[in-house]
């Protein structure tokens, strides 16, 4: 507890972690009333159109969180209180991770409460299971997302060439992947980011073929992989110096 009270007085003492979690909220929402406003009724999944906007400004808040630390050295001093890096990290990544999902569930159900109040006609009840993934599920997305750009940051340690490399892989190369002739489709069905809209929507998010998982399986997957390069992220950090 102690080491997350420590990273949360770190997170929170830069005006970026504010401006991030509010530019976040603003352009999610905004987006959502967007859509409500200028057509007569729309799906629950429209209310949650506006997503990837910001869980891109979470990745980049996620990143900042540790390479400002290298940047800045605060990490040879973070390692010195805490020899631990194992602990430390995981400290680091839950923080955010926590930060992640509850900007994630504030901007879903901001944004649904903005989309009844604005398309009234719209049926936006959530009464089965697969509406509540669909709002829900995006904290869980944010939240996974933000434990990538940890995991990014810690392995480039430069925060240009971090935000850059999340940002260009979310927005453009799962999508142009698919372009590669013969394996394109194939390699594009296993794209992390896909999977993340997979769980959200129940299709890719860049006009993939059909998915070779469910929802659930697609979160699964995508979480396996955030895990994955989490655990390379925190080898790397052990074995080289600060």
């Amino acid at each position: 507890m102690t080491l997350l009270a420590v990273e949360r007085i770190k997170l929170f003492s830069t005006r970026s972690a504010w401006w991030c979690a509010a530019l976040a909220l603003a352009l999610t929402i905004g987006f959502a009333g967007l859509f409500a406003s200028q057509l007569d009724a729309i799906s629950l999944g429209m209310t949650q159109a506006g997503y990837q906007f910001g869980l891109m400004v979470v990745l980049v808040l996620a990143a900042l969180s540790i390479t400002t630390e290298y940047r800045f050295g605060t990490i040879r001093a973070t390692f010195l209180a805490v020899p631990n890096r194992t602990a430390a990290l995981a400290a680091k990544t839950v923080l955010v991770a926590l930060v992640a999902l509850v900007i994630g569930e504030l901007s879903a159900f901001g944004s649904w409460a903005v989309a009844k109040v604005l398309a009234p006609a719209s049926d936006l009840a959530l009464t089965t299971a697969d509406d509540w993934r669909i709002v829900a599920g995006v904290g869980l997305v944010f939240a996974l997302g933000a434990v990538l750009a940890v995991a990014v940051g810690a392995l480039l340690r430069q925060t240009a060439g971090a935000v850059t490399l999340l940002l260009i892989w979310s927005l453009l190369v799962e999508g142009l992947v698919g372009l590669i002739p013969g394996i394109g489709e194939t390699v594009q069905k296993w794209m992390p980011f896909n999977h993340a809209s997979n769980f959200l929507s129940g299709t890719p998010a860049d006009g993939a073929a059909s998915m070779p998982l469910g929802p659930w399986g697609s979160l699964g997957y995508f979480a396996a992989v955030v895990l994955a390069i989490w655990v390379i992220a925190l080898v790397v950090v052990q074995r080289r110096d600060a």
